[in-house]
This record gives structure tokens, C-alpha cells and sequence, in this order.
């Protein structure tokens, strides 16, 4: 990890991932007020929205905390050993509280009610299916872009491999924990209904599980330390 205290890290992680989630809930309602009922069109805003504030972000933070912004992410860290296990749990949670404020200031923004449990359906095997290939996906870029000596690798692959999963996959790519769980709390287009969160939650961590033994197994050998 890098030279900055937990607590300063910690915060980078929080901050970090609700600017993400207000980005993705504020481009959401933005996209759904002004597609005129056109869906294809709201879904493009969203991911454009997604895409930017990710290359941002990652760059902005991720010298900092890493940039994890996911604890899927944080997790896999823990697994590989490139970040310490009772670091893991302050990061997870940072993350989680981080998103839930992403959404309540989203809703502020766009003068909605502070939260409104979502309506929106993602139920059944294919978004199971699909939220497995997402974060599947994003973790494999992330193991792959972490051994190219390039500071934009990570973020372009990353950000990148989102907005490609919005489209390819049914749930339009969630592939975040925290994220999933605040965008329950918004009844607008970025929304999941809260009874559908559980299934995207397993199906998350293994994808992200899955991932990151299948690189470990391919490189069979350790990441560069930082």
C-alpha cells in the first residue's frame, strides 16, 4: 500500500467511492429526466457519466488509497496479500458508508427525497449470470493493468472495461458491492430493488474470487510491490 496513514487512506476510500455513486445516481436521474423515454439513450449518459468519473477518480485517489473505491476490489487485495487483513475491514466499510452518502447526495442534488427504496427489478439467472462475468471482468483487467508500468493503465483499463459492461452485460454492470447496496436506496434508472441485492452481492464476490485465483494460477508469480 502507499506511505499515507489508515485513517487518511481510509477517508480517500470513502469520498472516493460516493463521488462515484453520486456520479452514477445523479447521471441516472439526469439521463431519465431529459432521454425523453428513450431508454437506449438514458443507458449511453449513464455510462459516459460512469466511464469519465472513474478515469478521474482513480487518478485523483489512487495515490493515495489505491483507488479501490469497490470492496470486491479491497477483498481481493486481502486474498493476494498485497494488503494487510485488518486493513481490509476499515477500507470495506469506508467504501459501504461512502456509497450510501453517494446516493443520499445525488437525491439532494436533483431535489429528491433523501431515499426511496428502488422498484426496479434485477432478478433471475441471467443478472446473476451477468454480475459474475462483470466483476469477473474488472478484476481480471485490474490483476492484468496492475503489471503494466504505465499510471494510466489502471484507470483507462478499468474505466474502460465499465463502460464496455454496461452493454454486454444484462445488469448493466454493477460489479461493486457498496454500489449495489446504495443503489438500492434510489427509486430512479441506476436503482435495484433491495430484495435482488443479495444475489448480486454473492454473485459479485465470486466473481471476484474466481478472478483473482485464476490470475494468481496464470502469473504464478507474485505482483510487483508498490
Amino acid at each position: 500500500m502507499t506511505e499515507h496513514p489508515l485513517r487518511r487512506r481510509v477517508v480517500a476510500e470513502a469520498l472516493g467511492t460516493g463521488l462515484l455513486v453520486a456520479a452514477v445516481v445523479g447521471s441516472g436521474i439526469m439521463a431519465e429526466r431529459l432521454a425523453g423515454g428513450n431508454i437506449a439513450l438514458a443507458l449511453l449518459a449513464n455510462t459516459i457519466a460512469t466511464g469519465a468519473i472513474l478515469v478521474a477518480l482513480i487518478l485523483a485517489f489512487g495515490s493515495i488509497s489505491g483507488a479501490h473505491f469497490n470492496p470486491a476490489v479491497s477483498l481481493a487485495f486481502g486474498f493476494r496479500k498485497l494488503m494487510p487483513w485488518q486493513e481490509v475491514a476499515p477500507y470495506v466499510a469506508a467504501q459501504f458508508i461512502g456509497a450510501v452518502l453517494g446516493t443520499l447526495l445525488a437525491h439532494v442534488m436533483f431535489g429528491k427525497e433523501m431515499y426511496s427504496l428502488s422498484h426496479h427489478e434485477r432478478s433471475g439467472i441471467g443478472q446473476f449470470v451477468s454480475e459474475f462475468v462483470a466483476t469477473f471482468g474488472l478484476l481480471c483487467v485490474i490483476w492484468g493493468c496492475l503489471r503494466v508500468k504505465s499510471a494510466m493503465a489502471v484507470p483507462v483499463g478499468v474505466a474502460s472495461y465499465i463502460i464496455a459492461a454496461y452493454w454486454f452485460t444484462a445488469s448493466t454492470s454493477f460489479a461493486n458491492p457498496a454500489v449495489t447496496v446504495a443503489r438500492s436506496i434510489t427509486n430512479s434508472f441506476a436503482g435495484i430493488r433491495p430484495i435482488d441485492v443479495p444475489a448480486f452481492l454473492l454473485a459479485q464476490t465470486l466473481g471476484a474470487v474466481v478472478a483473482t485465483w485464476l490470475f494468481e494460477w496464470l502469473l504464478h508469480e507474485p505482483l510487483p510491490s508498490k
